[in-house]
């Protein structure tokens, strides 16, 4: 596998083909995932190469691909103790920064997120070294990243913008707004490893560092996530560690019937 390290802080990286037992070994450290690769790959190789997503639409993959490097990168670039509501902020910043590193947030997106007015969450990022403290007082949030990895990132900011709203709504395992944000960084985490046919699996390991949880918290957010219907089932074989979960069938949509023709009568 290609792992990132960081070091000091995140003024180093190294980037070193490892195996997968030494990339999980090492602190610090994400895989990067194989995007040079189509999405139709052999089974064996379905845990490591990119996913295609349920809808198969060319679109939707990418905005789906996009958002699983970002989620990778941010499982090193943030602190372990990171929350969830603080990665699932910064997923957005990152995927809205311009080439300067500036995000302008309004305040009825982060409302919509159930983050307005969560200043605490700022404060997390800003005390990692990750952003400045915005002024929280405006009607749009403007943030600087200090990230210097955000700057410079292809393709441009409308094709990110798109997929950060894919992030909002990861069709097919949206969660309400409502919902907890270890439970929705769970099921985007999820969404970004399903792919176009019926099995979705990933690693137990790999869905933790995302979640930034451990293995059993990310076992106990997966039964949650059954518990609300949003998952049918899962199992984690425990000889691959591997995680499979099972989605619940699509709902056939009712076709309205057209409304019946008069019959021809007689004028009277």
């Amino acid at each position: 596998m290609l792992a990132l390290t960081r070091g000091r802080g995140g003024r180093t990286w190294r980037l070193a083909d490892t195996c997968a037992a030494c990339a999980a070994a090492t602190s610090n450290t994400a895989v990067v995932p194989d995007t040079l690769l189509g999405p139709h790959r052999p089974h064996a190789a379905d845990r490591t190469s990119a996913p295609a997503p349920a809808s198969a639409s060319p679109s939707a993959f990418h905005e789906q691909l996009r958002v699983r490097e970002m989620l990778t990168y941010l499982a090193t670039a943030l602190p372990q103790f990171a929350s969830p509501a603080a990665r699932l902020l910064a997923l957005q910043c990152a995927l809205r920064a311009d080439s300067r590193g500036h995000v302008r947030l309004p305040a009825g997106l982060l409302r919509g997120m159930r983050l307005h007015g969560r200043r605490e969450l700022w404060e997390e990022l800003a005390h990692a070294g990750w952003l400045e403290l915005p002024d929280p007082r405006p009607a749009h949030l403007t943030v600087r990243l200090l990230d210097p990895a955000v700057l410079d990132q292809a393709p441009g900011r409308s094709a990110r913008h798109r997929a950060a709203h894919w992030a909002m709504h990861s069709t097919p395992l949206t969660l309400p707004s409502a919902a907890p944000s270890a439970l929705q960084l769970t099921a985007l985490v999820l969404a970004v490893h399903t792919c176009a046919q019926a099995r979705h699996s990933a690693d137990l390991e790999i869905l933790a560092r995302l979640c930034g949880h451990s293995c059993h918290q990310t076992e106990a957010l997966l039964d949650r996530l059954v518990a609300a219907r949003t998952l049918t089932a899962w199992h984690h074989h425990r000889e691959t560690d591997e995680v499979i979960w099972h989605l619940p069938w699509p709902q056939p949509t009712a076709t309205p019937r057209a409304p019946a023709r008069p019959r021809p009568g007689r004028l009277r």
